[in-house]
C-alpha cells in the first residue's frame, strides 16, 4: 500500500506521477524500494484520472466497490510482476545449485549407487 500512498501524496502536491518522484517519496519514508513495482504502477496509473477516482472511491459507501479501485489494481499488479521476477530468479538458483551438486559428484543418488 505504501506505494499508492507515495501515489497519492504526489498527486495531493501537485507533483507528476513518474519514477523518480514515487522513488523519491518511498525512499524519504523509509521505504526499501522495488523498481519493478514502481515501474508497474507509473504505467498502470498512465492514463487513471487520479482525482476521479478518488470521487469515485469517496461516494461509495465502505467495505463496497471501492476496494477494487484503479490504485489497488494497479499494486496487485505490481505485485504480481515483482513476484513472478522473484520465482524466475529462484529457478536460475536452483538451476545453478542443480549442475553444480552434479559436478562434485555429492547428493542421494551417489549414496545409494
Amino acid at each position: 500500500m505504501e506505494y499508492v500512498y507515495a501515489a497519492l501524496i504526489l498527486h495531493e502536491t501537485d507533483e507528476e506521477i513518474n519514477e523518480d518522484n514515487l522513488t523519491g517519496v518511498l525512499e524519504a519514508a523509509g521505504v526499501d524500494v522495488e523498481e519493478s513495482r514502481v515501474k508497474a504502477l507509473v504505467a498502470a496509473l498512465e492514463d487513471v484520472d487520479v482525482a476521479e477516482a478518488i470521487e469515485t472511491a469517496a461516494a461509495v459507501p465502505a467495505g463496497g466497490a471501492a476496494a477494487g479501485g484503479a490504485a489497488e489494481e494497479a499494486e496487485t499488479e505490481a505485485e504480481e510482476e515483482a513476484e513472478a521476477e522473484e520465482e524466475a530468479e529462484a529457478e536460475e538458483e536452483d538451476e545453478d545449485e542443480d549442475e553444480d551438486e552434479g559436478d562434485g559428484g555429492e547428493g542421494l543418488g551417489e549414496l545409494f549407487g
